[in-house]
């Protein structure tokens, strides 16, 4: 409880940051012009935000480093009844196959380093890309530790000892885990996972608008993203509550950054955000 009042302000700040970034995403509205949709770096505003990412992903690592194995597991009647089902679960050769997924992170620099060979992008956009991404990865990656070092519910394989579900490694794996296994809430794989979706799907979109595969190359992102969530889940890492919400974060820090850097071409628009909201109006 003391751990949990000493961090929560400093999570909440950050949860208030994510949420301004996903309801700039969510409630923008503005009058385009028919062209492609393009982005673009400013200094000023990059050079924030930027700092703001470092000093969040520092300050979310140096909390999870100072997690503290509690003295008791915590029953499991404080899990949300969807998960309860989960506890004890543990799967190794799911668990080493969701390690692969992260390989799939080159999947965005992959589509933009294509369309920069092939003409159809330029060393700048792949540039304002890379940042982009960066960006959004720094931030999600921040706030899931800073939420992880809060201990909310510990990883459904630490049950295994205790449920007829526990498996022989599953126990093993129990046996040898350190503080970090004591927050599971949440999915930080998923978090990482949905931003590479999203930004391989609108990297996509705005080197290739015209091409037919927009909705398969939708589609496909999506659908890895989902598998590498459902593999945490299969291996006793996270319950479905923890993928979900780093699945909503993940996308939507990374729908926030790229609306933040979205090159406008309009004479009139409506943008909010949590306690802020404004009108832009160009003559």
């Amino acid at each position: 409880m003391a751990r949990f009042q000493r961090y929560s302000s400093v999570l909440k700040n950050w949860l208030i940051m994510a949420l301004f970034l996903l309801g700039t995403a969510s409630t923008t509205y503005a009058k385009e012009s028919e062209r492609p949709t393009t982005y673009k770096l400013n200094l000023a505003d990059d050079f924030s935000i930027t700092l703001a990412a470092l000093g969040m992903t520092g300050l979310g690592t140096l909390l999870y480093y100072r997690m503290e194995t509690p003295s008791a597991l915590q029953g499991q009647d404080k899990l949300l009844p969807w998960d309860k089902p989960l506890a004890g679960r543990y799967s190794k050769a799911a668990d080493r196959a969701s390690e692969y997924g992260a390989a799939l992170a080159v999947a965005p620099f992959a589509v933009g380093g294509v369309a920069w060979y092939s003409g159809n992008s330029t060393g700048s956009e792949f540039a304002t890309f890379t940042l982009m991404f960066a960006q959004a990865i720094a931030i999600g990656n921040g706030i899931n530790l800073a939420a992880r070092s809060l201990e909310i519910w510990p990883r459904p394989y630490m049950y295994a000892p205790s449920t007829n579900s526990g498996t022989e490694a599953g126990k093993e794996k129990a046996d040898k885990a350190k503080a970090e296994a004591y927050g599971s809430f949440f999915s930080g794989h998923a978090t990482a996972a949905f931003t590479v979706a999203t930004f391989t799907d609108q990297w996509f979109r705005t080197v290739y608008p015209n091409s037919p595969y927009k909705g398969i190359m939708c589609a496909t992102a999506y659908s890895l993203a989902t598998l590498e969530s459902v593999l945490r889940v299969a291996a006793g890492k996270h319950y479905v509550t923890d993928v979900i919400v780093g699945a909503l974060v993940g996308t939507g820090i990374s729908f926030g950054i790229l609306e933040i850097h979205k090159d406008r071409n309009e004479n009139f628009s409506v943008w909010a955000g949590p306690g802020v909201a404004g009108i832009t109006l160009r003559i």
